[in-house]
């Protein structure tokens, strides 16, 4: 692959090229939220299945956060030399168009990091089984096929689908199955919720991009069939994922306590709004926003479905 002409100007008031200033943003540490929330939820469940163990719990983090930095490297660094990230980008500065990591530094960062992410997989594979080495190559290659590789997944539409299930449906089933070695119902339906919220972190920022992204050749959802239809997808996941603590408390005998999970209602609420009426850089604390209610959906959810009180 031929990679786009790079020099390091990274913009004043940035951080020093190659600093870990530089590499830490790199991370979006404001998006680790979307890796942490489903591990707390599979574990809660796991919990209440009556299996716990903490180190398996250690590295189903450890795996997540390592799996979500290096997404967030691949789209840096690949989205950069596609062209989608320039000096007219609207959203948060990125490490590699700004100047700060170079792309092979990017790409040696990316190898590291999912490195760590297999090394944690080694011993969650010798407690869990094989399956979960096609869980976690396929994570992988997502990750990275997300934008880069031959047909990148974001650039072709499929980018919602990506992150609902990746972060959503694996990510909650694969951390239960490394407690329980088999998913649950219950498991499966506290994945939509999680796939929900996680995925409205995209559309924000597909809604934002949208105009630039057509230059760039990027189909995204919200540039194939408008932002009309970005803002109705947002709120029907939203709506998805607030009926699943109510499902759980009706089919699974979770209680009330399950009702916790709808307890960033009101800030969804008014995340919808705002994206309804705002365009471009505006909408970049919608981002944030949007993280937050993942992470406390999430973590509401978990406390919801633990079991407390039980043997």
């Amino acid at each position: 692959m031929n990679e786009k002409a790079f020099t390091a100007s990274p913009l004043p008031g940035l951080p020093a090229p190659g600093s870990l200033h530089a590499w830490i943003l790199a991370c979006r540490p404001a998006t680790l939220t979307a890796a942490a929330a489903p591990v707390l939820v599979g574990t809660a469940i796991a919990a209440r299945e009556g299996q716990l163990d903490i180190l398996r719990f250690v590295c189903s983090l450890l795996g997540a956060f390592c799996l979500q930095i290096g997404s967030n490297f691949a789209n840096d660094v690949f989205d950069y030399e596609k062209g989608a990230d320039t000096a007219e980008r609207l959203g948060p500065t990125r490490a590699v168009q700004a100047g700060l990591v170079s792309p092979r530094g990017m790409k040696v960062g990316m190898a590291l990091v999912f490195g760590i992410a297999l090394l944690a997989g080694v011993y969650l594979v010798s407690v869990a089984g094989p399956w979960l080495v096609v869980i976690g190559v396929a994570s992988i290659l997502a990750a990275i096929g997300y934008t880069g590789g031959p047909y990148p997944l974001g650039y072709h539409g499929l980018g919602d689908a990506f992150v609902f299930l990746f972060f959503g449906l694996v990510a909650v089933a694969g951390t239960v199955f490394v407690q329980l070695g088999t998913v649950p119902p219950l498991a499966w339906l506290g994945a939509l919720g999680l796939g929900a919220v996680t995925t409205n972190i995209l559309v924000v920022n597909n809604v934002r991009d949208r105009l630039t992204d057509v230059t760039a050749g990027k189909r995204t959802l919200a540039v194939r069939f408008g932002r009309g239809f970005a803002w109705g997808e947002y709120v029907g996941l939203y709506v998805l994922a607030y009926a699943v603590p109510l499902v759980a408390g009706w089919a699974f005998g979770v209680g009330p306590l399950a009702l916790l999970g709808c307890a960033t209602v009101p800030l969804a609420w008014a995340n919808s709004r705002d994206l309804a009426r705002l365009e471009g850089r505006a909408l970049n604390p919608l981002l944030g926003r949007s993280a937050k209610v993942v992470f406390l959906y999430g973590a509401s959810l978990a406390l919801g479905l633990w079991p407390w009180g039980q043997a």
